[in-house]
């Protein structure tokens, strides 16, 4: 970009999803096909910003609408990619004894807001990037880049020398490199859906016919292919953990990975002796991972929130959220509850039976885990609450949530202990039901509500179309099952 900045005016690189932004393609004049923007369309031909007189209401409000949200998310990218192209972005000089070790870009020191009292350093500020562009566009001709190469290690000396203080070691560097270019928690969804899935119709081969050596050895596999799995999404963590100096847990994006984690972990957990447990936990970790990866999650490593900047992020938010792992895991091994249900009938009844048992039992296990680490969790968040904000409680969105779920989960594991409500169909259709108080205090406050936690407040991410779809869907298979229930189970 550097090299040939009037270049990169006319390449689409700039990001407009598909019908959500056509009024920002209206004003810039983009056919409503295209997904990719040039910046040049941004400009009109006396050189004013076409977004300009949008931008000011857009950004003036706490709750901005949906297509305000575009307006700010267009300009953003807009700005990124100007800063790039003139080069302002592009800060590789230390300022010395900056208070605050800030960097600044030859851009900004043409600007003369920065007095550096070292002449000689700040005419290398000055001209030392543009030699290196000169020089590199010279070694390329010849194929040898030994001057170039030459001036990008006296670029990292000077560095060195004013920058030590935030510089980032080699290590991490490459650690991230390696990160970004494997983007292991990509492909770990299909990974864990392609093994999940496998697993899973092997499974349901056995429920259904007589036992095979072949599918024992075949499910044995993939139990260790997951495991496998798992050790990478492990390691993943790690990497991010590392890269980023704090715990990989402090986003939208970076919980939905750790819940799946968290998810995968509590499946190997309670599914050592369940072949079943472990094929639906792969299945749902992938789609959790899946989830993440959706266009309005977004995967870069950035630094923490001022208000996130506390050792209760370890804390707090480690359990609490890692308390979504089992209720994950409680919410399909009821739904594979009922489906077994589904396809129950009189000659494979005894074996669906025991399926179903061991499912109920794992159920139970899961959910009063995560009971217990969700309760742990909302204790210690007002430990964290009073720190921060002088209250132990303060009926915030977040708060309230945490709490409902708390009393759902806590009514759903002594649903045994009512006589009406007894009966392994009840439980597992209620851990179902029960995850929706989940899916809320999460979603639901992040993204829609207003508050303390709501950090995300605003970005609508779901319609209502999604939420009646699920209710039909689960309704449906609840009404069949019960059905089944009725006349095979109970007695």
């Amino acid at each position: 970009m550097q090299e040939s900045p009037a270049f990169w005016y006319d390449v689409p690189i700039i990001y407009l999803a598909l019908k959500k932004a056509d009024t920002i393609r209206n004003i810039i004049g983009l056919d409503k096909s295209k997904k990719y923007a040039t910046l040049s369309h941004f400009f009109d031909n006396n050189g004013r910003y076409k977004l300009a007189p949008y931008l000011q209401e857009a950004y003036s409000t706490q709750s901005p609408t949906a297509i305000q949200k575009e307006f700010r998310e267009a300009d953003q990218r807009v700005n990124l990619l100007y800063s790039a192209i003139e080069g302002s972005s592009l800060r590789i000089f230390p300022v010395p004894d900056d208070e605050n070790n800030k960097w600044i870009s030859s851009q900004e020191y043409k600007t003369g807001n920065y007095k550096i009292q070292d002449s000689l350093y700040g005419n290398f500020i000055n001209t030392g990037f543009k030699a290196y562009l000169y020089l590199l566009n010279k070694d390329k001709s010849s194929g040898n880049f030994a001057e170039s190469d030459k001036l990008l290690e006296a670029i990292k000396q000077t560095q060195n020398k004013f920058g030590s203080a935030v510089m980032i070691s080699d290590d991490k560097i490459n650690a991230e490199v390696l990160y970004n270019k494997y983007d292991i928690f990509k492909k770990l969804f299909s990974w864990y859906m392609y093994a999940g899935t496998l697993m899973f119709i092997l499974i349901i081969i056995q429920i259904f016919k007589s036992k095979s050596k072949a599918i024992d050895v075949s499910v044995k596999v993939f139990r260790y292919i997951i495991l496998v799995l798992f050790v990478l999404h492990t390691a993943g963590l790690i990497t991010r953990w590392y890269v980023s100096g704090h715990v990989p847990w402090s986003d939208a994006y970076e919980s939905m990975i750790y819940v799946a984690w968290a998810t995968m972990l509590f499946g190997l957990v309670f599914g050592r002796k369940s072949d079943l447990t472990l094929a639906s936990t792969a299945f749902v970790t992938s789609m959790i991972l899946m989830i993440a990866h959706w266009n309005w999650m977004d995967p870069a490593i950035a630094n923490l929130q001022p208000v996130l900047d506390s050792y209760w992020l370890m804390i707090h938010v480690s359990i609490i959220v890692a308390s979504y792992g089992p209720f994950t895991l409680g919410m399909i091994l009821g739904l594979v509850s009922l489906l077994l249900m589904v396809f129950t009938n009189k000659d494979n009844r005894v074996k669906m039976k025991l399926n179903i048992k061991e499912l109920t039992i794992i159920n139970e296990m899961s959910l009063t885990v995560g009971l217990v680490m969700l309760t742990i969790g909302n204790f210690l968040g007002g430990m964290w609450a009073n720190e921060s904000w002088g209250r132990y409680w303060g009926w915030d969105p977040k708060e309230t949530w945490a709490l409902i779920s708390i009393m759902v989960y806590a009514f759903v594991i002594h649903m045994r202990l009512v006589p009406g409500l007894r009966g392994r169909f009840g439980f597992n259709f209620a851990s179902i039901v029960a995850y929706s108080s989940i899916i809320f205090t999460y979603f639901g406050v992040n993204f829609y509500l207003s508050g303390l936690h709501s950090y995300q407040s605003g970005q609508q991410i779901a319609s209502i179309n999604i939420i009646i779809i699920s209710v039909v869907i689960i309704a449906l298979i609840g009404f069949i099952a019960y059905r089944k229930y009725v006349k095979f189970y109970r007695k």
